[in-house]
């Protein structure tokens, strides 16, 4: 008898995916790079000098912090009105700048992800399904779950759909408004020129940027890739390594957030940082280097890639509010003077 694929936890994900043995390729190949030129290796254990960052390459300063609301943080999304929403063990709470808390929900499992959409509806992640609410909390809709093997990792919503990252089935759902499933987005496609994602642990975002086009992160081709609405793949950009422009590990970026002029805003674990990046994807400068999360980035080693990360949301003034899955710390950033 076939054995259901299970989700109870991040390392069972990594166990159990066939995305996993995909990832060997990659290890293999920059093994094999870094043999040649060691700038380009993304797996070197003698990391020492990459865990300080160039103090001319970090562009921001912490404004403020808090602590999530509770145990277990996995995500933060900011809503209207720059209302940030963190999603913490069972529960999806509104935040004000400072930290205070406003409209909780509380669910009967841990939230996963979530997105508020202009008119104050929230989509709330659970591990396989989404649940509707409204701005007040009060509950309006469960939609049904696209399958057993569903891992619902990130949102995002626009006035006509809904976009869903499966990291379980390694595709972008896309929903009508009233829950129906309308399309799977990303799925390899050799005849339209469509990559497929590699999804080794459950890290797998997206966002619709102004020109309404996907971005959404492809971690284990240590890259981001653009995609309409409809599907059809556009572009991506990024590199292996463990240089401060690339992205390192076995799958970086993790998550991703829009500024409001449309530069990326990326997330890493293992090496745990924060970064910017043009539209175009060409390096920038760091919101936060790996010295600032000491305890995340002792969480993520060779036995458990899944563990340790970020996450992060950015407001209408494009202050960045930084997630630390470990520490449950919210660190609000501003740009230096």
């Amino acid at each position: 008898m076939k054995r259901e694929f299970q989700l109870d936890s991040r390392r069972e994900f990594f166990a159990q995916t066939v995305g996993a043995m995909a990832i060997l390729g990659v290890i293999a190949s920059q093994r094999s790079r870094a043999a040649d030129d060691p700038s380009h290796s993304a797996f070197s254990t003698d990391d020492a000098s990459l865990r300080k960052t160039d103090p001319k390459l970090i562009a921001y300063e912490e404004a403020s912090r808090w602590k999530a609301p509770h145990a277990e943080a996995k995500r933060i999304a900011m809503g209207p009105q720059d209302t940030p929403y963190v999603c913490s063990g069972n529960f999806l709470t509104a935040m004000s700048r400072d930290g205070t808390r406003g409209v909780e929900i509380s669910v009967a499992e841990p939230t996963r992800c979530c997105a508020v959409a202009k008119d104050g509806t929230i989509y709330l992640g659970l591990r396989d399904h989404i649940e509707v609410f409204d701005a007040k909390g009060q509950p309006k809709a469960v939609w049904d779950s696209p399958g057993k093997k569903s891992w619902i990792t990130g949102i995002a919503a626009t006035e006509s759909a809904v976009f869903a990252t499966d990291a379980g089935n390694r595709v972008i759902l896309r929903y009508d408004k009233s829950g129906k499933l309308v399309r799977r987005i990303g799925e390899k496609d050799e005849a339209r020129n469509i990559p497929g994602f590699v999804v080794p642990s459950p890290f797998f975002d997206v966002e619709v940027a102004r020109d309404g086009l996907l971005r959404v992160n492809n971690p284990g081709r240590h890259r981001m890739e653009l995609y309409t609405q409809d599907g059809d793949f556009e572009g991506s950009w990024g590199t292996a390594s463990m240089g401060i422009k690339g992205f390192c590990g076995c799958c970086n970026p993790i998550n991703l957030a829009l500024l409001p002029d449309g530069r990326f805003v990326t997330c890493e674990k293992g090496l745990p940082r924060v970064k910017i990046y043009s539209a175009d994807g060409e390096f920038e400068s760091v919101v936060a280097g790996v010295e600032t999360f000491s305890e995340n980035a002792k969480a993520c080693g060779p036995a458990d890639c899944t563990a340790g990360g970020l996450d992060a949301a950015v407001d209408s003034e494009g202050r960045i509010y930084i997630l630390d899955l470990v520490t449950g710390d919210v660190r609000v950033m501003k740009p230096k003077a």
